[in-house]
């Protein structure tokens, strides 16, 4: 049986650098977060394939060659603040503050949010703190922030949260429209926000991120 580490260095072969996963900080993240301690102990086994591993009903840990390729063209950097939302279990917040980040991971679910403050603990990463609420709110106590990083898949970019991304920061989520999603960054200048894709990428909706459906006569 091969061990954990040689899994991972498998998954950064075959599923991030096939994904056009360059950056040496981002493949250094993934290679060194036990992805395991981040599942149920059941689902253990199946923690580094490329796939969306459930954690909780509808949530999700991202799989691992979008969200490489999401943080890479987020491109957190040390000392950033960093507003993770859908912190879920803690891995996408363990791998920001790997890379040097002040995160406040953001989590809807007490139950994640404690077991996220325990894995992370486990791993001595002080530069996290989780924190519960709603999700499409964010944080504001601690912004602005210089990235705001949505774990999950959005139909709508909520306003509370853009009000939070710093000007000149931006803001990364897969963004569906249509029933097709598309891997994005948005940036904030001043009053005005825009966002660009650079990749398709189906991954679940994040809970209350869903567009209200119009009535039809």
């Amino acid at each position: 049986m091969p061990t954990a580490e040689q899994l991972r260095a498998n998954m950064v072969e075959s599923q991030l650098r096939t994904n056009r996963v360059s950056s040496e900080r981002v493949i250094t993240a993934f290679r060194a977060v036990p992805r395991e301690i981040f599942v149920a102990p059941e689902r253990r086994a199946f923690a580094y394939v490329d796939e969306d591993l459930p954690v909780a009903p509808g949530r999700f840990l991202m799989e691992p060659r979008v969200l490489a390729r999401l943080v890479q063209e987020a491109a957190p950097m040390p000392e950033e603040k960093v507003l993770l939302v859908g912190a879920s279990t803690g891995y996408t917040a363990a791998l920001l503050a790997h890379m040097g980040a002040n995160v406040v991971a953001l989590e809807s679910d007490a139950e994640l949010a404690a077991i996220a403050r325990d894995r992370l603990a486990e791993l001595g990463l002080a530069n996290v703190t989780v924190v519960e609420g709603e999700l499409t709110a964010g944080h504001a106590a601690d912004a602005p922030y210089d990235l705001v990083f949505i774990d999950g898949a959005v139909e709508d970019i909520p306003e509370a949260l853009i009000a939070q991304v710093k000007d000149g920061g931006r803001l990364a989520t897969v963004l569906v429209e249509g029933g097709v999603g598309r891997a994005v960054i948005g940036r904030r200048s001043g009053a005005g926000f825009g966002v660009f894709d650079f990749m398709d990428a189906a991954v679940p909706m994040l809970p209350g991120f869903t567009k209200p459906k119009a009535f039809v006569f």
